[in-house]
């Protein structure tokens, strides 16, 4: 294959309506918009969402609570979870996302405490629920807040 043969693929270009071009192209004289009104005008139409006047469907329709957005997301896990780990390790939010245990976009870790724990863990996260502190710490192990 050679640069002069490259060729799009079909249906990549697309010829371009030429209106204005006289009646025997089929869109001479008005160029397919018609005669006078709105949307014959240049600039005319309506904005999306606009019902002519009634009132629009987004301002009808109920509204309920709001989004705050000072509040942080966590990812959480619970201390039954981390039983799968090995002994002895440390346990981090990478740690995890790279075990499978975590399927997350957050950046932020809290351990909560469902489930119980017999291995010696380093647990290394940003918050802690008290449940889970005590679990961790019973098991011999240890918490470290980031």
């Amino acid at each position: 294959m050679k640069l002069n043969e490259l060729k799009s693929a079909e249906g990549a270009r697309k010829v371009s309506k030429r209106v204005g071009r006289g009646y025997g192209s089929g869109l001479g004289k008005n160029c397919g918009t018609g005669s006078k009104g709105q949307n014959s005008r240049s600039g005319g139409g309506v904005r999306i969402g606009f019902e002519g006047g009634q009132t629009s469907l987004y301002r009808r329709s109920p509204k309920r609570g709001f989004t705050n957005y000072t509040e942080k997301e966590y990812a959480t896990i619970n201390v039954g979870d981390l039983e799968s780990l090995k002994a002895g390790s440390k346990v981090t939010l990478e740690t995890l996302k790279e075990k499978g245990l975590l399927k997350t976009k957050y950046s932020t870790l809290k351990v909560l405490g469902y489930g119980k724990l017999t291995k010696k863990l380093t647990v290394i996260a940003n918050k802690f629920t008290k449940s889970a502190e005590k679990a961790i710490v019973d098991a011999g192990g240890t918490i470290e807040v980031i």
